[in-house]
Parts: structure tokens; sequence; C-alpha cells
């Protein structure tokens, strides 16, 4: 049986660090401390609240209404950069 999510991820993180340059790792990792350092973390809605009502083109570029998809049930909203 496998461990909990939480100690797989943390397994392949570390495996993933081990195959990478460490110059690589440095930066990310100082980017990482740069974007905590911004506050910008502190401002990231957490899981239970509200979220603010919006509308969005979805990936056929129709618009997407977040009160309209409340209306059918629970949603589960998930932003992506890029397209891919």
């Amino acid at each position: 049986m496998m461990g909990p999510l939480n100690q797989q991820l943390s397994a392949l993180r570390a495996e993933k660090e081990a195959a990478r340059d460490p110059a690589a790792t440095a930066i990310m990792n100082r980017a990482i401390e740069e974007h905590r350092a911004s506050g910008a973390l502190d401002r990231v809605r957490r899981v239970g609240t509200t979220a603010p009502l919006f509308a969005r083109p979805n990936l056929d570029g129709a618009t997407v209404h977040l009160r309209s998809l409340v209306k059918r049930g629970p949603v589960v909203v998930s932003f992506f950069r890029g397209r891919w």
C-alpha cells in the first residue's frame, strides 16, 4: 500500500531535486522565497472561502459565469497559464 499523498509528493520532489542541476534548484528556490516575501500568498483565497462572482472565457472562448455554475451545485475552479 502506498503512503499518504504528502509523503508521495515529498519523495517525488526529493527525487526530482536530486536529478536537477543545483544551479537551477537555487534559482527556483530564490524565486519561491521572493514570491513569499512579496506578500502575494497573503492575498490568495483559501479553501472554503467564497469566491467573488466572475465571468471568464473557457477554452472554447465562450464566457462562463460563476453564478450560473453555482446554481447547479458545488464548483471547483482551476486557473492555469498559457494555451498548450
